[in-house]
């Protein structure tokens, strides 16, 4: 994801859609203007790690891993700490067979972009497939519908060759500190909407949604240093290993390793985390957009 091409499109976003007045068009551009300057540039994009893990000469589970920037694993210090590597050996410890790991993810995606994504993971027949995708959409000014509505496709795709499909569904824009009020507001506002438009979409193609910005944003707020990398923007290697924690058990559910699995109605979170009240929007914005 650019971060640059992102601050300004929330921006634009929120202009556009909005009908906001002049001067809080000029604030919001403002605010992301210094929120670019705020924001580091990574020193290392790693590339994915593909194979076969825990290869003891079996037939390998086949992994496929799509999206954006949080499916490639930006913002990791080493290859070894990338999502769809961490998922991968936890799946082959849990199936108690070789995995081979694909990554057909692409960072800056949007789903548009999936289409080639999916034609290439389709080649291969893979068995389960990890999907994280929504934030350049929302960066992109694609709406909600639209964007659940072509999820929904490419998930159909995978899962009428059999393939069992998790989305990763649209992370939560406002726990980015420095994109600053309202703008950070406007952000996750919209980043929340296209998370429950994917949701019921992504269920009637007969995928499994995991709500990464319910499940992840509270330990993100509460312990922001450790769960972002060096440009503030992109998971850590400790925000990525979480991501993975919620993950796990969806991806074994579709690979038929826990057939009686179910989602915990409450995720564990750390005191820390318990103790963070997302921010809400602003009364005036939501008048605004009502």
């Amino acid at each position: 994801m650019s971060v640059l091409r992102t601050l300004r499109a929330v921006a634009m976003t929120a202009a556009t859609l909005g009908g906001l007045s002049g001067a809080l068009v000029g604030l919001l551009n403002e605010q992301g203007r210094r929120a670019r300057v705020a924001i580091g540039v990574l020193e290392h994009l790693w590339p994915a790690p593909d194979g076969v893990y825990f290869d003891d000469g079996g037939d390998p589970v086949r992994l496929a891993v799509l999206g954006d920037s949080m499916a490639v694993g930006v913002g990791v210090t080493h290859p070894s700490q990338m999502p769809g590597v961490l998922l991968a050996q936890a799946l082959a410890e849990e199936a108690e067979r070789p995995v081979r790991l694909s990554t057909y993810a692409v960072s800056g995606s949007t789903t548009r972009d999936l289409v080639p994504q999916v034609d290439a993971a389709v080649r291969d027949e893979p068995q389960v497939a990890l999907i994280i995708i929504g934030a350049n959409d929302v960066t992109s000014r694609i709406s909600a519908r639209e964007s659940a509505l072509l999820l929904a496709e490419q998930v159909g795709r995978l899962r009428a060759i059999g393939c069992g499909v998790v989305v990763g569904t649209c992370p939560d824009l406002g726990i980015v500190r420095p994109i600053p009020q309202p703008l950070r507001a406007v952000g996750r506002r919209y980043s929340l909407r296209l998370a429950a438009a994917q949701t019921a979409e992504v269920r009637r193609a007969g995928g499994v949604p995991v709500s990464l910005a319910n499940l992840l944003a509270p330990e993100f707020l509460a312990r922001h240093v450790d769960m972002f990398s060096s440009d503030r923007f992109h998971p850590s290697a400790i925000g990525y290993e979480a991501a993975a924690g919620v993950l796990l058990a969806p991806l074994c559910q579709v690979a038929g390793l826990w057939p009686g699995w179910a989602a915990s109605p409450l995720p564990v979170r750390s005191a820390a985390a318990l103790a963070v009240r997302p921010s809400r929007v602003p009364v005036w914005l939501q008048k605004r957009h009502a």
